[in-house]
């Protein structure tokens, strides 16, 4: 696990050693989790979010890998994009204007028609091989309405068409992106980032001081992305440390 010390619960915890799989993310590497179900114990999620757990369904997990560590959690400050705390590039900043006709809307963690539809088309299009490639209505559904905690969907429009929809964790400390999807036309718009900076600015609103990102992994095309954030934050040694100040593996 990590070495923070400050975590405890009034009844234990139970916690499982997944089996040993192939790694998602890095080639020829296996991974391994410790994984807890949370379901009679919600309360519990937060400081095990705070050390690097992350959530699927009722379920919280974080990789504890023999030979690896690539995996770390990373967070961001909140703040509103256009006057706020998280500093952004000039990119990030062109990216901001390029959306700003885009609309948000908090909904119900309900699983809507429209929003499956077009999970499944951004599937298609950039994880087709992947572990969710497969997943039918009934298992998407359970992703998106299994949530012993508080849970939203994040849904963007663009001119009343859907645009992406995130799943987001409402923690004590700030907003976690659980999962989010979007429409694959409109890849020039970066809807990816504007997304995690809008959710940056729904945090701000909340009074919420980070979004958890999950996990960074330099070595990986699909998770180094995160390392974009000036003010990204990786928990490393059992401490939330600038990623700025810490050399990539």
């Amino acid at each position: 696990m990590n070495n923070r010390n400050d975590i405890s619960f009034t009844d234990p915890l139970v916690m499982r050693v997944t089996r040993p799989s192939p790694c998602s993310y890095l080639h020829g590497r296996v991974e391994q989790r410790l994984a807890a179900d949370i379901a009679t114990q919600p309360d519990s999620h937060d400081d095990l979010a705070k050390a690097g757990f992350r959530r699927v369904e009722n379920w919280v997990y974080r990789p504890i890998c023999a030979h690896c560590q690539a995996c770390k959690p990373l967070r961001i400050p909140s703040g509103n994009p256009a006057a706020g705390k998280l500093e952004l590039t000039k990119s990030q900043r062109r990216v901001i204007r390029k959306n700003a006709h885009i609309t948000r809307d908090l909904l119900q963690n309900r699983c809507f028609d429209d929003h499956y539809a077009l999970f499944q088309r951004y599937l298609n299009s950039r994880h087709g091989d992947g572990q969710m490639a497969d997943m039918d209505k009934n298992s998407y559904a359970a992703m998106i309405t299994s949530s012993p905690i508080d849970t939203v969907l994040v849904e963007y429009r663009d001119n009343g068409e859907l645009y992406g929809v995130i799943l987001v964790d409402i923690q004590n400390d700030g907003l976690s992106l659980v999962y989010s999807f979007f429409d694959p036309a409109k890849q020039h718009l970066s809807p990816g980032s504007f997304m995690i900076m809008d959710c940056a600015a729904v945090a701000h609103h909340m009074g919420l001081p980070y979004v958890y990102l999950g996990y960074y992994i330099a070595a990986s095309p699909k998770m180094n992305y995160k390392a974009k954030f000036k003010s990204a934050e990786i928990l490393s040694n059992g401490s939330w440390t600038p990623l700025a100040d810490i050399a990539s593996p």
